[in-house]
C-alpha cells in the first residue's frame, strides 16, 4: 500500500510544541505576580481573580485596553525586548488609576510571525516587571503564532487590566473648580506614544541609527527611545489615602491638549504655564530637528510630565510634599480658570 504524504500543523509555520515549551519557560515569571486573589494557574482556559468583599463596601471595577505602537520597531531595532512589556502595563494600568482604581490583573496578547522563544520570553519578563511595578498579577494572555500576517520577528503586544474603587471614591473629575492647581509629575521620556512621528523625524530625516551616540542625550539614540513608560500606580494610591485629587489625566497620545479636557467640567479650562518644568533633552532634539511647532509637541509628546493631577489650591504644597517623600518632582504647572463657550479648553500661557 502507497505511503500517503500527510500535512502537520508545524509545517505551514505554527509549532504548537514551540508555544508549549514557551508556556513552561513563563511559568516562574507570571507566579512571581500573583498577588491574594489569584485562583488559577497560567495555561488553563481562563484566569480566576477572587475580589473579596470583605476588602471593600460598593466596588466598582475598571477596566482598561492599550497597546504599545509603534515603539515595537524601535525595540526590534535594538534587539532588546524585556523592558517593552514594561510600556504594555504602563499604558494600561495609569489609565485606571486615574479613575482612582487600583490594578487587580493583567492579561497580554502576544502575537508574532514565528514564535522565537528568546524574544516572547523577554516580552513577557518585561511584563511581568511592569505588573510587579503596579502591584497588579499577570494571570493570563494568549500567544498567537501568525505566519504569513506578520514577518517572522515582527510582532505586536495588547495588554488589558482590570482594577477596583469605591463607588464614592472614584475620581472623574467632577468636583474640579475653578482656582484648582495643576500639578505635573515628570516623565522618564517619550513614554509609548508619538513613535511614528519620533522614527520619521530619526531615522528618515536625520539618518540615525539607534546605535549612534547622540551628544544632546548623552546616550545612544536607542537608549534614549526605549525608556520604559512610568507607572504612576504606587505613588497615586499612597498620595490618595491622604488627600483628595480631584482629577488627573495621563498624559498619552494628543498630550496636553487632547488628555486634560477629558476631565475638565463643562465651563472650565486649564491655563499650563509654559517653563514651569523642565523640558527633557529628548523633546527639544525631536521639537529642533523635525521642526515642530509648540503647539503641536503639546499636542503629540508629553514633554516631560507623564502624569497631572488636579487638587484644591490650598492643600497644594502639602500634595507636592507628600510627592516629594513618595520620590517624585512635582511641579506646579497651571491652574484651573473659567471658560467662555468660544474659548479653548486648554490654554499655554508664558
Amino acid at each position: 500500500m502507497d505511503h500517503i504524504q500527510t500535512s502537520r500543523y508545524a509545517d505551514s509555520g505554527v509549532d504548537i510544541d514551540k508555544g508549549n515549551k514557551f508556556i513552561s519557560n513563563i511559568k516562574p515569571l507570571v507566579a512571581a505576580t500573583f498577588r491574594r486573589g489569584v485562583l488559577t494557574d497560567i495555561g488553563g482556559f481562563g484566569g480566576l481573580f477572587a475580589i473579596g468583599g470583605d476588602r471593600f463596601t460598593d466596588p466598582v471595577l475598571v477596566s482598561s485596553t492599550d497597546g504599545v505602537g509603534t515603539k515595537l520597531k524601535i525595540a526590534s531595532l535594538c534587539n532588546k525586548h524585556d523592558t517593552i512589556g514594561i510600556d504594555l502595563v504602563a499604558m494600561c494600568v495609569n489609565d485606571i488609576v486615574v479613575s482612582g482604581a487600583q490594578p487587580l490583573f493583567f492579561l497580554d496578547y502576544f502575537a508574532i510571525g514565528k514564535l522565537d522563544l528568546e524574544i516572547a520570553t523577554d516580552v513577557i519578563k518585561g511584563i511581568a516587571k511592569g505588573c510587579e511595578i503596579a502591584k497588579c498579577s499577570l494571570i493570563g494572555g494568549e500567544t498567537a503564532e501568525m505566519p504569513g500576517l506578520y514577518h517572522e520577528k515582527d510582532y505586536d503586544l495588547a495588554g488589558f487590566v482590570v482594577g477596583i474603587a469605591e463607588r464614592d471614591k472614584i475620581i472623574d473629575g467632577s468636583e474640579i473648580k475653578v482656582g484648582d492647581k495643576l500639578i505635573g509629575l515628570t516623565s522618564s521620556g517619550v513614554h509609548s506614544n508619538g513613535y511614528s512621528l519620533v522614527r520619521k523625524i530619526c531615522f528618515e530625516e536625520l539618518g540615525l541609527s539607534v546605535n549612534d551616540h547622540v551628544a544632546e542625550l548623552g546616550c545612544a539614540l536607542g537608549e534614549e527611545l526605549l525608556r520604559p513608560t512610568r507607572i504612576y500606580v504606587e505613588t497615586l494610591l499612597n498620595l490618595f489615602k491622604n488627600f483628595k485629587v480631584r482629577g488627573l489625566s495621563h498624559i498619552t497620545g494628543g498630550g496636553f491638549t487632547d488628555n486634560i479636557p477629558r476631565i475638565l467640567p463643562k465651563g472650565t479650562k486649564v491655563h499650563i504655564h509654559k517653563g514651569s518644568w523642565p523640558v527633557l533633552p529628548i523633546f527639544d532634539f525631536l521639537q529642533k530637528n523635525g521642526k515642530i511647532s509648540q503647539e503641536e509637541m503639546y499636542r503629540t509628546f508629553n514633554c516631560g510630565i507623564g502624569m497631572v493631577l488636579i487638587v484644591d489650591a490650598r492643600i497644594v504644597e502639602d500634595v507636592t510634599q507628600q510627592l516629594i517623600a513618595l520620590g517624585e518632582s512635582p511641579y506646579v504647572i497651571g491652574e484651573v480658570a473659567a471658560r467662555k463657550e468660544d474659548e479653548e479648553l486648554v490654554e499655554y500661557v508664558d
